[in-house]
């Protein structure tokens, strides 16, 4: 595998980490992940990753049942702790070194969120779990995705969902008529309403001119073709053209998938040491 994204946040639902359960983590699911983050890792990309609690706990569905909203929210966010951890033990029992962040105080299991410390244990090539959320009720964590990704200066976000391969003109489960969209811009997908990420976190997204690849995480191959710069899922972009991280990353795939000239094996090698 040729990495073609030097850092990446890969945002995870509680649902795909739920499997076939019916509520709560399922271990099976959880070391599935680990080992598709551990091979991305060992190839040298930086990871770094959200996690929800929808497999445990939602703010919205608590106010709907007469719960106070920001209650809920916080009882949420501290849920999302509990994906954080076992995700964290089951990629260090693969020798993956981990760190846990979290917006809210939980000094005896995670550390809090620090933007620089972040970005260093990324670069010592650990894997860095942020949980919590950003910390404060009425925001999602595909927001604090959104906000994390543009701290630690993410190439993309990589939107793992579990059952569909991207996104859709409707629900697939629901309309046999909907249609894949294999890319789409930030602004179109507000305006269609459609379920890629919350309107808060999209809009978030494209002032920051962050891209996102919103896939199927049950395939275990999606990750590690994405990060060698296979088209796979949908493609959610600025309408002014590629990110200047995208442009890169689009350019070391097109190094990787250059012909191979006969003979030049050696040429080839001395520009790969000096680039």
């Amino acid at each position: 595998m040729h990495p073609v994204y030097k850092r990446i946040l890969l945002k995870l639902s509680g649902e795909a980490l739920m499997g076939d359960l019916p509520y709560g983590t399922d271990p099976v699911r959880v070391a599935a992940v680990a080992r598709q983050v551990t091979l991305v890792h060992d190839a040298g990309v930086e990871v770094a990753i959200v996690v929800g609690a929808g497999n445990i706990f939602r703010g919205v569905k608590a106010q709907a049942a007469g719960m106070d909203r920001t209650t809920g929210d916080y009882m949420g966010m501290l849920a999302t702790m509990l994906n954080a951890l076992p995700l964290q033990d089951t990629l260090e029992g693969m020798g993956t070194d981990t760190r846990v962040q979290s917006a809210l105080a939980v000094a005896e299991v995670a550390e809090p969120s620090i933007r620089r410390r972040a970005i260093r244990h990324l670069e010592k090539g650990r894997v860095v779990i942020f949980a919590a959320g950003t910390g404060n009720p009425f925001f999602t964590t595909d927001t604090a995705a959104a906000l994390r990704a543009a701290e630690i200066r993410a190439e993309i976000i990589l939107m793992a969902k579990n059952r569909v391969e991207g996104v859709y003109s409707a629900d697939p489960a629901i309309d046999p008529h909907a249609q894949f969209i294999p890319e789409i811009t930030h602004m179109e997908a507000i305006e269609r309403r459609l379920r890629v990420m919350d309107s808060t976190a999209l809009a978030l997204c494209m002032d920051n001119g962050m891209p996102l690849c919103v896939f199927n995480m049950d395939d275990e191959s999606n990750l590690q073709r994405i990060i060698s710069g296979e088209r796979v899922g949908t493609l959610v972009r600025s309408p002014s053209g590629a990110s200047e991280d995208e442009q890169n990353a689009s350019e070391r795939a097109q190094d990787v998938s250059a012909p191979v000239a006969a003979g030049a094996g050696a040429e080839r090698a001395e520009r790969g040491e000096s680039g």
